[in-house]
């Protein structure tokens, strides 16, 4: 069993697309999976409850199929950072609470776990507490996903720093292309593997189509399963 906390170096940069992808690739090689998104905000209402198009994507694509609060147990209407969406909501949120709710999909020891955060890496989860908190309680290591664009090498850096400060492994990370007009891609992934402690999984270039199936072609996850 391999478990891993997905975070990103910004919002908006493809977490998702690429958790998916990775669960993909996994599937692709015989490996039962399991996707699981602890807090999600902006969900949309429906007669079954608050539904995020993340979490779904994650629910959809594991082969361990769990119902829809065991995937995301914690659903947020409003499109803002945790601490605001559950201020807006008013609920309290604390590491405490997502850790038991990880802990039990973690029981289901599927040979590859993917746990995708919010935002970025110190998104509060509280006027407390910070979602980074999770992995580290879980002392889990790290899938760090790099959105493609002007200013990555700085915001990819940086994470990678917050995440070892944390005490935490950075396993690996996946390059995203999320700006089809970025210039010197090449050479920023140079820099990038010169510069982060962890192994480039995959570079996957910008397309309109997410497809996981299509997009687990550009990735390797054999430093993460082994």
């Amino acid at each position: 069993m391999k478990a891993y906390f997905l975070t990103g170096t910004d919002t908006g940069i493809g977490k998702t697309t690429v958790a998916c992808a990775l669960l993909a690739k996994a599937r692709q090689q015989g490996r039962s999976t399991l996707g699981l998104k602890p807090v999600a905000a902006g969900c949309e209402p429906t007669p079954e409850g608050l539904r995020n198009s993340d979490a779904l994507q994650l629910q959809a694509v594991s082969t361990i199929k769990l119902s829809y609060p065991e995937v995301n147990p914690v659903a947020l209407a409003e499109p803002l950072s945790p601490h605001l969406a559950a201020r807006a909501a008013g609920r309290r949120l604390t590491i405490f609470q997502l850790t038991g709710h990880v802990r039990s999909g973690l029981m289901h020891r599927a040979d590859l776990t993917l746990v995708e955060g919010a935002g970025g890496w110190r998104v509060p989860l509280s006027d407390r507490e910070l979602l980074s908190g999770l992995p580290k309680d879980l002392k889990m290591p790290v899938v760090l996903v790099v959105g493609m664009r002007l200013g990555c090498l700085n915001h990819a850096v940086l994470t990678a720093e917050a995440i070892i400060k944390d005490g935490l492994r950075l396993a690996g990370w996946v390059a995203n292309q999320t700006d089809p007009e970025m210039q010197a891609v090449e050479d920023n992934l140079a820099t990038l593997r010169a510069m982060l402690p962890g192994p480039c999984l995959g570079f996957i270039p910008y397309q309109l189509e997410t497809d996981p199936e299509i997009m687990a072609a550009h990735l390797d996850i054999s430093p993460l399963i082994g």
